[in-house]
């Protein structure tokens, strides 16, 4: 297992940031591909057309995202995978710090690509049009 943890500055206002991060259609304008998501704790989400599946398990409104990310090997001795985004203004800009914990060895670079290209990468670039 291993954690990951990076910065992105978005020219773009952290409720615009938080809303592309957390409203459906907009993640599916950055992705690409179909998601569902709730703003309620507890609920489960799914990006990619199922690819990443989880729980949303605290969300600050323009503040802070909190999820569950299940992976096909998690047992009930596998400690969460968790990932959590915070989102805070800057002169000009926001800052999103991404930390993710607990990610399987095997899915590991696959995981951190995805985080700066697909992710955070494709959210940046729809933002910043």
């Amino acid at each position: 297992m291993k954690d990951y943890k990076t910065y992105v500055d978005i020219k773009a206002e952290p409720e615009d940031v938080f809303t592309a991060l957390t409203n459906p259609f907009t993640i599916e304008l950055w992705s690409g591909e179909p998601a569902e998501m709730s703003l309620e704790e507890g609920s489960e989400f799914m990006l990619w057309g199922g690819d990443i599946t989880g729980k949303n398990i605290e969300i600050v409104f323009n503040e802070k995202i909190v999820q569950q990310w299940y992976f096909e090997d998690d047992t009930a001795e596998t400690p969460p995978s968790i990932v959590t985004m915070k989102i805070w203004p800057k002169k000009g800009f926001t800052s999103v710090e991404l930390k993710h914990t607990n990610i399987p060895d095997e899915a590991w670079e696959n995981i951190v690509d995805g985080w700066n290209n697909a992710y955070l990468g494709a959210l940046k670039a729809l933002l910043e049009i």
